[in-house]
Formats: C-alpha cells, structure tokens, sequence
C-alpha cells in the first residue's frame, strides 16, 4: 500500500517541528565545516530561496564570534535569465568587482562556507558554452580565491540546504510541499545532524577515516585497475609519495575544517599521465544547471581521447574542453554503497550528495594535499610530480553495485580493495 500522502498543513507542522534541529544545523556548518574562528571573516553564499536558513547561519556566525558575515545570494532564475540575454562575451571573463571581493577576502583569511541549493535542471537548453566560459574565468581570474582553496590557505565547505525546485526533482510523486519537508529529514539526516549533538558525531564519524586511511597509504599501490559489467575497465596510474586524504582537511596554519558535509569519501589525485581504458557512469552528472545521464569516457596516455552520453554530450565536451588539464583525471575517490546517502536509495541530483553514494574520479584539478610536500611546490612542480592542473574540478560517479577495484603494487601484484562496490574487508 502507498504512504498517505501528507496534507501542506501536516508538513507545515512538521517543518516547524525540525526548526531546533536545523539550528544544530546551522550550528554544525559555522562551527565544524567552516572552523569559523574568534574574529574571523565569514564568507556565506546561498540560495535566496533559503534566506531563512542563511540568516540561521549567520546568527551561528555570530555566536561564534565572527567579526563580520558577508553574504552572496544566487537565484537560478536570475541566473538563467544572465545566461539567455548576454552574448558569450561577456561570461569570458568575471567582472573586475567580484575579482577584487573574492580575492581580497580569500586575501583577508576569510572562511568560506557555500550552501549548495538549486534547481538541477535551472540551465536546461542553455547554451553550455556560457557557464563553461563563466565558469573557466572566475577560476582563472579570481587566483588568490582559487589558490586559498587548492592550496589550504584558507578555510571552505560546501553544504546543502532544501529548495523547492530540487526538492520536487528528488521526490517528483510528491506535493511540493512534502517533497521539501522529505528533503530536509534527508539533509538532516544523511548529514549526520539529525541528532542531539551534530558536532560530537562529526568527531566520531571522521575517526572512522582513519583506519581506511592507514591501510591505503601503507600499501603505496602504483595504480588502481577498475572493473564492473557496464563496460568500465580502466587502470589509472598513482604517482610516487601519492597520499590518501579523507574526512577533515587541515589549513597551512593547522585549522582542521571539513570542506563537504556530508562526506564519506577516501581520495587522492592519480597521475594526470597515466590512465588507460574505458569508464562509464553510475549516476548522472549535474552541471551548471544541465544533466548529463549514461555518458562514458576513453582514456589512452592519462588524457580523455573519445567520449559519449546519452543526454547532454555538449555540456560533456565544454567540460572536457575547459583546458588542457580538464581532458585529465585529477582525483581518484572510493566510497562504499554502505553509507547512509547510498542506502537511502534516493538520487540526490547534486554532486554533493551523489559522490557520496559512488565512487568516483574527477576531471580537472589536483589536490596539492594529496602529494607528500605537495602544498609546499608550485604548479609546474607538482605537474612534474603527476599531479593534475586545471581552471576546473568536476566529480563524476562511476560506483556500481558490481564495480570492484584493484591495487597494483609496483612488482604487479593486484590486491582486492573493492569487491562488488564495498570495501574488500566489508
């Protein structure tokens, strides 16, 4: 028998009802995600559509002793609206006063904390050249915001929070309002802060890193073979002092932060020079607003020779085409289907979530980080070292309920990491 469908009044209530708990929330974000400091600048961009929740956040901020709150809201429509009436242009390069915000503030020591809530089809028929273009400039123009980031300079997260849009893609049978109170109970939960004490279970939950961590990095395998029945088989190369990261991150300056809530990944950047074969997707790709479903990429030297999909080939290509850098592999991340985004068998259509619920790999930028002495070299160093540069970053999961992952040792020995899309000693 189907549930009961819930009356707007019923989840009017029921919203009301987890008002304490997104507080916590809120909390969490400010305290755990951006570590925000006595003092310190918070940098919060969000949805307009989630003005309430922004000014919980910012209220968090200031309890804990921000020293000032800036806010840079999105809006989907205006967004699209940008997009459909400006020539191509004008998104090919940032307009010099948000170069100079985001830079001097990534200058100042800012925490950056971005809520991550959109419509996931808000660009659909778009030209992809253009957020392809807008995208490619602000990474390239704005370096000391960029660099901050890449580099652990300073402090970011990214976290979700509910939009109606959004809402009413993940859960379609429902009514708008059910669907976005569904969503909330999910971020809540799946973000391990749907309990009495958000923070103390982050603690937990990043210890839980470790041990994987451990084991990755004892093995130092030379590469990763995968393997799964929709035709993935590709062998990807990992470079010489390469390090497995997870969990928390940790600035220059020491301050441990967790750049995704939720998270459930273990990662490290492959060598750009070495991957070989065919991989297919899992799950779609969620884009500047456009969807990319059942694509697949060929890989021969490290680089992406040849590619298909069945929806949205184009936003694929203006991927693949950013730069040089964006034809290359620069992360490698392994999740288990034994985590709470995964078993909640809801497709997210945000990376945030769905590269929690997958492995995954990314096209584009390494991590510094992820190299040992890594955040100490400069750029064409850490290319010399294998490590992957990019104007772009863009995850994709290839997680299948078969998929099973191989280490090679440097004498090639295969040892199972991942047996049929879980960890080997699951």
């Amino acid at each position: 028998m189907a549930p009961i469908p819930m009356t707007d009044e019923e989840c009017r209530r029921a919203t009301e009802a987890l008002s304490d708990q997104i507080d916590l929330y809120a909390n969490l974000l400010v305290r755990k995600g951006a570590a925000l400091r006595p003092g310190q600048e918070l940098v919060l961009q969000a949805p307009v559509e989630s003005a309430d929740f922004a000014r919980r956040v910012v209220r968090a901020a200031y309890r804990a002793g921000a020293g000032h709150v800036t806010v840079i809201w999105a809006d989907d429509q205006v967004t699209r609206l940008t997009y459909e009436n400006c020539d191509l242009s004008f998104f090919e390069h940032t307009p010099s006063w948000q170069v100079e915000q985001l830079n001097s503030l990534a200058e100042d020591g800012a925490a950056f904390l971005f809520l991550e809530g959109s419509d996931p089809s808000a660009l659909k028929d778009v030209d992809p050249a253009k957020p392809a273009a807008a995208a490619r400039a602000r990474n390239t123009e704005c370096r000391s915001f960029r660099d901050g980031m890449d580099f652990g300079r300073n402090v970011w997260c990214i976290a979700g929070v509910p939009v109606q849009a959004w809402a009413s893609e993940v859960f379609p049978d429902l009514s708008p309002a059910e669907a976005l109170y569904r969503l909330w109970v999910l971020v809540l939960e799946v973000s391990r802060a749907d309990g009495e004490d958000p923070e103390s279970s982050w603690e937990t939950h990043n210890a839980s890193f470790e041990k994987t961590k451990r084991f990755l990095n004892s093995r130092r395998f030379d590469a990763l073979r995968y393997e799964s029945d929709n035709g993935t088989d590709l062998t990807v190369g990992l470079p010489e002092g390469h390090v497995w990261d997870g969990g928390a991150g940790r600035t220059q300056d020491g301050v441990t932060f967790f750049p995704n809530i939720p998270t459930e990944e273990v990662f490290t950047s492959p060598d750009r020079l070495r991957a070989d074969g065919v991989v297919h997707s899992a799950l779609p790709l969620v884009r500047s607003g456009q969807i990319v479903r059942n694509f697949w990429l060929r890989f021969e030297g490290g680089r992406v020779v040849d590619f298909g999909a069945e929806q949205g080939r184009e936003v694929l290509r203006h991927i693949i085409e950013t730069d040089e850098g964006a034809r290359r592999l620069g992360e490698v991340a392994l999740v288990s289907k034994n985590t709470p985004i995964r078993q909640s068998e809801t497709l997210f259509f945000s990376t945030l979530y769905d590269e929690n619920a997958s492995c995954h790999l990314a096209l584009g930028m390494g991590f510094p980080e992820c190299l040992e002495g890594g955040v100490n070299l400069g750029k064409e160093e850490l290319l010399a070292r294998g490590v992957n540069q990019s104007s772009t970053h863009v995850d994709f999961m290839i997680g299948t309920d078969d998929l099973n992952v191989f280490g090679i040792s440097a004498d090639g020995t295969e040892t199972p990491v991942f047996v049929n899309g879980q960890w080997a000693w699951e």
